[in-house]
């Protein structure tokens, strides 16, 4: 749960700076709880309908590359946009894509920084040494 909740505010801060740089995705207030919606819808959207799209899609990311995943990651911002048409609007698939880049590099830099996919949950591990004696 309480990486669910992280990733919210990652995604949260992810559109906040990716409507900031591209001209063709806005957010219709840009208070925190308007971005913190969005983060969540998109959430829910990538933890349920991603996982179903890259299975039907696997021939198409295997012939590209894996560069088909871009369009993918595109293709659940439209969706959170035509989930949420008040607070977020985007104006095609051509910056839809562009935001699924720039958040994925802020999502991969704050995760990261977080120790959000860490087995432990970012804590560090702490190193024993036993010495023996003979």
């Amino acid at each position: 749960m309480r990486n669910f909740l992280i990733r919210v505010i990652i995604n949260a801060i992810g559109i906040a700076i990716t409507a900031q740089l591209l001209p063709g995705i806005t957010v219709a207030d840009n208070d925190i709880g308007t971005l913190l919606i969005i983060g969540l819808v998109f959430g829910i959207v990538n933890a349920l309908v991603k996982p179903i799209l890259m299975i039907l899609t696997c021939p198409a990311v295997i012939l590209s590359l894996g560069l088909f995943i871009l369009v993918i990651n595109g293709l659940m911002l439209l969706l959170t946009a035509s989930l949420i048409p008040a607070r977020l609007t985007v104006d095609g698939l051509g910056p839809a894509i562009l935001g699924g880049i720039v958040m994925g590099i802020i999502s991969i830099i704050l995760e990261a920084l977080l120790g959000v996919n860490d087995k432990n949950g970012g804590k560090k591990e702490r190193e024993v040494i036993v010495i023996e004696r003979r």
